[in-house]
């Protein structure tokens, strides 16, 4: 039993990856799965719960496999790759939030399913699905609403990462004055919090932010 678990261990990996190969020595299979801590569901299965192909869950396996060999990655880890995207400033606190929403599990890692599930709705999913995505990142202790103080955090953590070099002449009270704007609009019974449908309301109703979630429809 435990060699047909590790031998279907062994096809389902690489038939995510499209590396398979029937003249691969027994030696290499021994290695990948003493590297390999954590095996993805099978191709088909990600493909029936996620909106990507066959083809372009094989592209981002590659891609997830290469920085996270082991086939998981932890928060040290998940920072560390953000981090090359935004070398100009710190993203280590944005870096956290995004890796709390990814880790729906909360286990203090994020699978290549766990990756790929919210890839799809950042992506692929409708507008409420890609709204519901961004609050539960905003709600930073996930009890159903967003306040100021949690804001501000995201705020800080945003303007950390673009750096001062991308924006010399940000003044120190941008991040609030940004967190003001935000609940003046969305906050709209005025009660200091806001709510899941007043965020999906009010991004709803403004242009800016409906056009800038169409430029994710053909990233992959």
């Amino acid at each position: 039993m435990k060699a047909k678990n590790r031998d279907q261990s062994l096809s389902d990996s690489r038939e995510l990856d499209g590396s398979y190969d029937q003249l691969t020595d027994s030696v290499e299979d021994d290695f990948e799965l003493s590297t390999v801590c954590h095996r993805p569901e099978s191709m088909d299965k990600l493909e029936e719960l996620t909106k990507f192909t066959k083809k372009e869950l094989q592209v981002l396996y590659r891609g997830f496999k290469n920085e996270c060999p082991s086939g998981v990655v932890n928060e040290d880890n998940f920072k560390t790759i953000y981090s090359q995207f935004f070398p100009q400033g710190d993203s280590s606190m944005y870096a956290h939030f995004l890796f709390e929403a990814f880790d729906t599990n909360k286990n203090g890692s994020v699978s290549f399913e766990d990756f790929v599930f919210g890839l799809s709705i950042i992506l692929r999913g409708t507008i409420n699905d890609r709204l519901n995505w961004a609050f539960n990142l905003y709600d930073l202790n996930k009890d159903g609403c967003i306040t100021k103080e949690e804001m501000l955090d995201i705020m800080k953590s945003i303007y950390d990462m673009m750096g001062k070099c991308t924006y010399p002449s940000m003044q120190e009270d941008a991040p609030i004055e940004h967190v003001e704007s935000f609940f003046q609009k969305m906050d709209q019974n005025k009660d200091g919090v806001v709510t899941i449908e007043e965020f999906i309301e009010s991004c709803k109703k403004d242009e800016n932010i409906m056009q800038s979630m169409q430029l994710f429809d053909n990233v992959i």
